[in-house]
């Protein structure tokens, strides 16, 4: 695995920060280590069997699962059954030994690790800054009311917008509608920002109009997954709540991603997943058009076949490619969906190559497994064997012509959000080398300066 991430600090990859804040890192650390050794301090060499076992079971469950994914028929079956009988026999094995109980310490005490590295990390170095701003004057909105489930009617949020001095443009016809062109007149017509609620999609069109003229953009949580309205904190149950930035808001700087031109604000997907999204069922009913179609974009004698450049890294031929606006977490499983920050300037990218069962299992056997690579860079080329290659753009399906080039635009994007709302004081995202560079650092008041005298 490869992982060229960077850290915030002061420039050499060090966070000092508080004193409070290294020795929480200190303690989080030694809790870590702690959960790590606590099955030799218990069990002594049958507790290291039995991790063993474990993790050898949850590798040949992944074999299984990627021969499930990869084939149909008879082999999807045996896949099914191979990861249910590795599962089965870990459990088994862990409760006939009377081991699941140190499993239990183990994971209690990763929690609590957990729990204290989020207080070290709990600081403004977390969180993107924010900075104060009158309320606009002429907002203008986009609202899609069959996106979501209809959540835009449901929540009644064109005659709240309304209520509170917005121009709404409802996107309810039949008709296609050019949703750039619209935020384009709305800006030419006096709007002093721009909202959308809708998909990720919409949101990244509209986005890209917003960055064009440095008008501020309003995003509202009515959207079927929502992406990108978590990772800026909004409260996604209640989407209304999302219009209290028109009143009482504060402004965040974020970056700005683009393939070929075209904004994004989340991830661009290019390989298996990207041929799957091509499939006009798929947004009917994504699970069944998936396990139809995996098959056929795994298969290494279909599709065209990738190269990419992440800066100075080349990934050769991935079966999937993930590039984002920002990297995703990936020190916790529950964390991969989630971007700590969207202003770091650089694109997160995830490169995946799998050609057989073993090297599925390998993913979790080794860290480093070559056919994983996960980094960050400035600029990302994707050349193929073709002259357009599919992509998933904000989950929108698209042919991009190669070479296919995606930037990151560092601050572009002004949003406005509500100065009240639940990810303001979410637990910061766990990122481990942050915890073990602040447990490191030293304490700068700490450092004595010694006089000409003491020198001699």
């Amino acid at each position: 695995m490869v992982d060229a991430g960077r850290l915030p600090g002061n420039g050499r990859g060090e966070s000092h920060g508080s004193r409070g804040q290294r020795w929480a890192a200190r303690a989080a650390l030694a809790l870590a280590l702690a959960s790590l050794a606590a099955p030799l301090i218990i069990a002594g060499l049958v507790g290291v069997v039995l991790l063993l076992i474990g993790v050898a079971g949850i590798g040949v469950a992944a074999g299984g699962l990627w021969v499930a994914l990869s084939h149909r028929g008879i082999l999807r079956t045996i896949g099914v059954a191979v990861a249910a009988v590795a599962i089965l026999g870990v459990v088994i094995s862990f409760i006939v030994a009377h081991f699941w109980w140190v499993v239990l310490v183990t994971l209690a005490g990763w929690l609590l690790a957990d729990i204290v590295a989020r207080l070290a990390l709990r600081g403004d170095e977390t969180r993107m800054p924010e900075q104060e701003q009158a309320p606009p004057l002429h907002p203008f909105m986009i609202m899609n009311p069959r996106s979501g489930g209809g959540r835009v009617i449901h929540f009644r949020l064109a005659e709240q917008a309304e209520a509170l001095g917005a121009r709404v443009a409802l996107l309810d016809g039949p008709e296609h509608i050019d949703v750039a062109a619209l935020a384009q007149d709305a800006v030419a017509h006096g709007a002093d920002l721009l909202g959308v609620a809708g998909g990720d999609g919409t949101q990244a069109l509209v986005a890209g109009v917003a960055a064009e003229h440095n008008v501020p953009f309003l995003v509202i949580s009515a959207g079927t997954r929502n992406h990108f309205a978590l990772d800026l904190g909004l409260d996604c149950d209640d989407p209304s709540r999302c219009l209290d930035a028109l009143r009482d808001g504060v402004e965040l700087r974020i970056d700005l991603g683009t393939v070929n031109g075209r904004a994004f604000v989340n991830n661009v997907s290019f390989g298996a997943y990207a041929a799957v999204v091509q499939k006009p069922e798929y947004r009917d009913d994504k699970t069944r058009t998936t396990l139809r179609e995996l098959p056929d974009a795994l298969a290494a004698d279909t599709g065209a076949r990738l190269e990419v450049h992440a800066d100075e890294v080349r990934i050769e031929a991935p079966a999937a490619l993930l590039v984002s606006n920002n990297p995703y977490g990936t020190d916790s499983p529950t964390e991969v969906s989630r971007r700590p920050r969207l202003d770091r300037g650089t694109l997160g990218v995830i490169g995946v190559r799998i050609d057989n069962a073993l090297q599925a299992a390998g993913l979790v056997w080794r860290a480093r497994s070559p056919g994983l690579t996960i980094m960050s860079a400035t600029e990302v080329t994707v050349t193929a064997d073709a002259p357009d290659l599919p992509a998933g753009v904000d989950g929108e399906a698209l042919m991009l012509s190669t070479p296919v080039r995606c930037a990151i635009r560092p601050g572009a994007l002004r949003v406005r959000v509500p100065r009240d709302r639940p990810g303001h004081s979410a637990r910061p995202i766990v990122d481990w080398r942050r915890v073990r560079h602040l447990a490191i650092a030293q304490d700068p008041a700490a450092s004595p300066v010694r006089s000409g005298s003491d020198r001699d």
